[in-house]
């Protein structure tokens, strides 16, 4: 009886499996054309993201909530951009996670990671033929507590990912703050539009105005109203905004 209960329980998953594959194609993708070969980006949802790039596989601070990364790539790579749960989630990363996995972290996040490159601001190192760039990602005005902002600065990163010429900007948890100046003309920029944590709306085109990337995409959205954000971002000349599902 057991061994048939056994044989049926596993004659279910294999009828599962195709369903949760099916789920995970239909995370939206979109395709960066680069003088180095086309990146692929998998939106899977909040501050997540999956990138591939000449058969390599970079995960961004993956999380178990906004996908099942059991049947997800594995990880060549791995970008972590500050130690909170929901940017840093061990089981995500455990199931991505195989031989040969490169781990680049904040100072703090790389306590949980162990074998990790500490990336602080302003450091650049190169992974697999990508150099990443940390920049700061920092809270100016939304505070904790008195005093006490959500993000301090220094603390986390955003990283700027350099696929031959073209610049992919993931923002991580932060402001519009006067470093993203330097970032004038990145080609695609994940900036985070989430209350109380991130930027408002008006500080999000604050920041495209600054830093007028090619392509934006507002991402760790939560319950922003993103038509009506879109329709403010059209007052940004030379900024194409695109909307996918990362609330």
């Amino acid at each position: 009886m057991h061994a048939r209960l056994l044989t049926v329980c596993f004659l279910l998953l294999l009828l599962l499996l195709p369903t949760l594959a099916l789920a995970q194609s239909k995370k939206p993708q979109d395709v960066i054309k680069t003088d180095a070969g086309d990146v692929t980006i998998t939106f899977l949802g909040h501050g997540t993201l999956m990138l591939q790039w000449q058969g390599k596989v970079i995960h961004i601070d993956p999380w178990t909530a906004q996908a099942d990364y059991s049947t997800l790539p594995k990880a060549d790579l791995v970008l972590v951009t500050h130690e909170h749960r929901d940017h840093l989630d061990m089981g995500a990363i455990e199931a991505i996670r195989k031989d040969g996995t490169l781990f680049a972290a904040s100072l703090k996040a790389s306590a949980s990671l162990g074998g990790t490159t500490v990336l602080k601001n302003g450091d650049s190192k190169t992974f697999l033929g990508i150099r990443v760039d940390a920049v700061p990602a920092y809270n100016r005005e939304h505070m904790r507590s008195p005093g006490v902002p959500f993000h301090p600065k220094g603390e986390g990163n955003g990283y700027v990912l350099h696929f031959g010429s073209t610049r992919i900007y993931v923002a991580g948890d932060t402001e519009v703050v006067p470093e993203m100046a330097a970032l004038k003309g990145v080609d695609v920029a994940f900036l985070p539009v989430n209350l109380p944590y991130t930027m408002t709306a008006d500080m999000l085109v604050e920041a495209a105005k600054l830093m007028q990337p090619k392509v934006l995409y507002p991402y760790h959205t939560g319950d922003t109203d993103l038509d009506k954000l879109q329709a403010r971002l059209k007052d940004v000349p030379g900024v194409e905004t695109r909307i996918r599902p990362m609330k």
